[in-house]
Formats: C-alpha cells, structure tokens, sequence
C-alpha cells in the first residue's frame, strides 16, 4: 500500500489503486477453493473489478459493502468538479460496477438511497449499519485512568477528537475554538489519532501558542472505553459536503459509551436526521463554524451529563437498541445466507 505524503487528487488516486493491485495476487490465490460468496468493502472500490471477475471464475455470488462513497466524498472535499468530464466518467464507470454485484451494502438509510439513485436494484440494496460491543464499550469505564495519566485533573473539562485526522474532517475548526476558549483554564482539548494532517495540526496549534490542546498517539484497543469514557464533550468533526457520503464509525462507540457529543453536519444529511429524530443524542451544529462549535462546547460543559459524572442515556439506549453487536451481525447473516442459497 503506497501512502503520499502529500495527499492530493491524483496521489490519493494511485493510494488506493495501489492496494487493488498489491492484492491482486493474494484474491486469485483463492480461485482453488471455490467459496460461495465473496465480499469487497469500499474504499477501496479499486477492488472491485477484480470482485466481479473472481466471482466469475468461481460461480461465487458477489458482495459489495460501502463504507465511504469515495467518489462523492471528493466532490464534497473539493477535489474534483462535480460537473466535469472526469467526474461523470467517474460516476458511469461506479454505477456500472456497482451494478454487477449480487448484493450491495452500505452503513446508513441515506447512504443505502444513494445506492438506489446509482441504479442499484431494490432487492440487491441492504443496510448494514458499522456494529459495536455494547458489553465493551459502557458508561462504567473508569472516567479517570487516562486524565491521571496524562495529567488531567477529575475536574478538568475535557474536549476529546479520537480518530482519522485527515481532510475530510476539517480538524482546524478545534484550533479555532480553542483559540475562542483559551481563557477558560479547565477546558482541554485533546486529539488523539494519526493522519495525512497530523504534523501541520500540530505546527499550526504550536504557531498560535495554543496550551489548552494536547496531541495523542493511537491507542490500544483496550484502553478505547476508557478514552471515550474520559470526554465531558465528544467532537464529531466533518467538513460540509462529506456528511452523506460517510458516516463516522467513531460515532458508534461514542453511543455505546453514553457520551455527550457535538456532530457538525447540516440538517438534512444523514447525522442530522440522527439527531433530529432522537432528540437529545446529540448537538447538531452546521459545519465549519468554529462559534457555533466554541458555544456548543460551553453548553455541554455547563448543562451535560458527562460533566455532571452521569451518561447521555440517549445515546446508550440507542446504541444498545440499534448498534449492538449481535442483531447487527445476526442480520447480515440472515442475508448472507440468504445471498448465498438463492445461487
């Protein structure tokens, strides 16, 4: 898997063409066993016309998850013209592969109606929702393991971003804030992950002397209900434009955990039907607005459950009802025998 330093257009591109040709050997390895389905998750959707063909070969019937819609995300991130030459190339080229496979899948009912305005058939579409461990990831989690080791107090307010520090998210409305929140000497912002724009996040908060937000590495598995246990506020960070065309797995476990959190999508996308129609889950802010975002903070700072040491029952009680492991997984069994017996 080739990585750019520099993601741009054409080096993302190639990133991900890379992967479909690195494990082009490694598919075709498995044309002697014959399985009964294959499934191909998207990124990246470079790996799907090797799909099709291996389900060719074998008489396997075919599978096609997405998790991100690559080519709608770089639209919303500016990184090619929705109008274009090469975008309805694009587009054509996504619709006739997506076409091809017996099932195809996606993680949110918006996400699963873009399928259906790609041309996917009715009977092939099927939601199958990012799951998470209910019994993992609780409101019970020790709140306070991380602040003592990291050096935060029990009543230090805590601002937590966990996951891809990428483009698409438009991490630089935390440095924003933090500007807006620098008086206030309790409040933390804390990012922890890794990503393409990790170093120039971390230079631009050292340029505005930011002391109030901290950089973390990557944690073990292990230590996840604790770090989203630790927050007062969870960030759900996205730039306009890439809200319907992902939806942020961090969020899930964020749920589970029962924490307070502030989403930055417009109302009619996916996230934010999320909370309109499950009021209290969440606070929904439009994106790229580092006030809004500076304000929700000090809301749920002052009036949230997690600062108060409770949970967002909420949030739990809809992870537990709609995200749990176990009817997730149950249900895409039932499909995939499904899939599976009507070859």
């Amino acid at each position: 898997l080739w990585v750019p330093k520099k993601p741009k257009t054409i080096t993302r591109l190639l990133h991900l063409a890379s992967f479909s040709i690195s494990s082009l050997p490694q598919l075709l390895v498995q044309l002697s066993w014959r399985p009964d389905v294959i499934v191909c998750i998207a990124p990246s959707f470079f790996c799907t016309p090797a799909t099709i063909l291996f389900s060719k070969l074998t008489n396997a019937r075919s599978w096609l998850h997405i998790q991100d819609f690559e080519i709608d995300t770089m639209f919303g991130l500016g990184m090619m013209a929705k109008g274009g030459a090469l975008a309805r190339v694009a587009l054509k080229i996504e619709a006739f592969l997506m076409q091809r496979f017996d099932r195809v899948s996606s993680i949110s009912p918006k996400m699963c109606a873009s399928l259906k305005s790609k041309g996917v058939a009715d009977q092939a579409i099927i939601h199958f929702p990012n799951w998470v461990d209910t019994d993992f990831i609780t409101p019970q989690a020790d709140r306070n393991k991380l602040r003592q080791e990291w050096g935060f107090s029990p009543s230090d307010k805590i601002a937590l971003y966990s996951g891809n520090i990428g483009k698409k998210q438009g991490l630089e409305i935390i440095l924003e804030a933090a500007k807006a929140l620098r008086e206030m000497p309790d409040l933390h912002f804390v990012i922890v992950g890794e990503g393409a724009h990790k170093d120039g996040l971390i230079a631009a908060a050292k340029a505005s002397a930011l002391q109030n937000i901290h950089f973390y590495p990557l944690q073990p598995l292990q230590l996840l209900p604790d770090l989203l246990r630790m927050a007062d506020v969870h960030l759900v960070i996205q730039k306009r434009g890439a809200a319907d065309a992902v939806m942020p797995s961090k969020l899930t476990g964020i749920l589970s955990a029962g924490g307070d959190s502030i989403i930055t999508a417009d109302i009619d996308t996916e996230l934010g039907k999320l909370v309109q129609n499950n009021p209290g889950i969440a606070t929904l802010i439009e994106p790229e607005n580092s006030g809004a975002l500076a304000a929700a903070i000090i809301d749920l700072i002052e009036n949230g459950q997690c600062s108060a040491g409770g949970y967002n029952h909420v949030a739990r009680n809809y992870a537990v009802e709609n995200l749990g492991k176990e009817s997730v997984l149950r249900r895409f069994e039932m499909a995939l025998c499904e899939v599976v017996n009507s070859g």
